[in-house]
């Protein structure tokens, strides 16, 4: 993010109440109506819905600065999604009304909330993509590869994700059940494209991940 930009959603969202949440805490339930727009300044949140069948489906992972629930700001539409602190986590909370006034007039943290759209959109096809048409494989790979490239960082070839990921978390991303999660990772292991170091997941050659990805369509 530009250091300007920063700065200025900085200033705004610091005049409003900060809060901190535990990790597992629900800073915005499902059917209710948000009690505002919130800023994250650390930590990790996480967007998920619930299936028929009760199981938990990861939709986004928000980080550090990003600001939500957007849609719900910009079209008023009801929340039908949970938002839930994966770590401890820090927020300035801002009145709906208060927020677009503050950005209604400022073209380039607009165009900045819009690029952030586009990017998203970018991990949500290409999940969709593999969700259709993928085996087991390719979709948790896909998983993987969003999230070295939005938590990643390099280290020679290999990629660490800044991220603790648990088996559950990739299952719940990638739509698949968790055994079959496990099997899968262990065969990536295998093939010495990934390891884990304190839950935390490395990635130790992207371009051989994504030709592994190509090769088990």
């Amino acid at each position: 993010m530009d250091l300007d930009i920063k700065q200025k959603l900085e200033n705004f969202f610091k005049q409003y109440k900060n809060q901190k949440y535990r990790k597992g805490e629900i800073l915005v339930r499902a059917d209710d109506n948000p009690s505002g727009v919130f800023y994250l300044i650390n930590g990790v949140v996480r967007r998920y819905s619930i299936s028929p069948a009760g199981e938990e489906l990861t939709l986004n992972i928000y980080r550090p600065v990003s600001f939500f629930p957007m849609d719900w700001a910009i079209n008023q539409t009801s929340s039908t999604h949970y938002y839930e602190a994966m770590t401890t986590a820090e927020v300035y909370r801002a009145p709906r009304d208060e927020v677009l006034k503050f950005i209604s007039d400022k073209p380039d943290i607009l165009l900045d909330l819009l690029s952030r759209i586009y990017h998203g959109l970018d991990g949500f096809m290409m999940r969709m993509e593999y969700l259709m048409a993928g085996n087991a494989q390719a979709r948790l790979i896909t998983e993987v590869l969003i999230y070295a490239r939005r938590f990643g960082k390099p280290n020679g070839k290999a990629i660490l994700i800044d991220l603790k990921l648990t088996e559950k978390d990739l299952a719940s991303q990638s739509g698949i059940a968790r055994e079959t999660v496990s099997r899968e990772l262990q065969k990536l292991k295998g093939k010495n494209l990934i390891s884990f170091k304190s839950n935390q997941l490395i990635v130790k050659d992207i371009k051989r991940l994504e030709q592994e990805l190509f090769g088990s369509q």
